[in-house]
């Protein structure tokens, strides 16, 4: 598994790359029907290596969510949503484990874990980080009527990119 750091950059890049000069300007485009992200980046997060150290993953994510940030102008909002997401990334991965367990030293992609599993898993993770996102953004509890709109609006059109992102690459690791 040599070869999984300079995976996980390209993956870095490239997922930046596609969330800042494709989706963002997409994103902008739908402000006067409702605010609605496409949000793909966090496929970073939830593809890094099952062995990944828990303080490589949070930096890693963090990283992430702060040059998002400075792309998007939101002043740690998304890298707060990517690191919390990175923190409980344990937690779907440990409720949706297959009864003879995981490989650590693969990534959990469709073409590891299979199409089902993969999308439970990208559902749990890619809804948790919209609803984190969206609640840090709006930053009171007074507007959960906006925040679950947005997330729920958010939802399956970010999912929709992700599936596409994850058919045309395929990765395997």
């Amino acid at each position: 598994m040599t070869n999984a750091i300079p995976i996980n950059i390209i993956r870095f890049i490239g997922l930046l790359v596609l969330q800042v000069l494709i989706l963002k300007p997409i994103s902008s485009g739908w402000e006067g029907f409702i605010f609605v992200n496409f949000i793909v980046y966090p496929l970073f997060i939830l593809l890094l290596p099952l062995r990944t150290p828990m303080p490589a993953a949070l930096l890693s994510a963090f990283a992430m969510g702060i040059l998002v940030d400075a792309a998007y102008d939101s002043w740690g909002v998304h890298a707060a949503a990517s690191v919390l997401t990175a923190y409980v990334r344990p937690l779907p991965l440990k409720w949706l484990q297959p009864r003879e367990g995981y490989n650590v030293n693969h990534s959990p992609t469709k073409k590891r874990m299979g199409l089902r599993w993969f999308l439970a898993y990208s559902s749990i993770m890619m809804g948790f980080h919209l609803l984190v996102y969206y609640s840090l953004d709006a930053f009171s509890p007074i507007f959960i009527k906006s925040i679950l709109l947005k997330t729920l609006y958010s939802f399956p059109l970010s999912m929709v990119f992700v599936m596409i992102v994850m058919n045309i690459f395929n990765p395997e690791d």
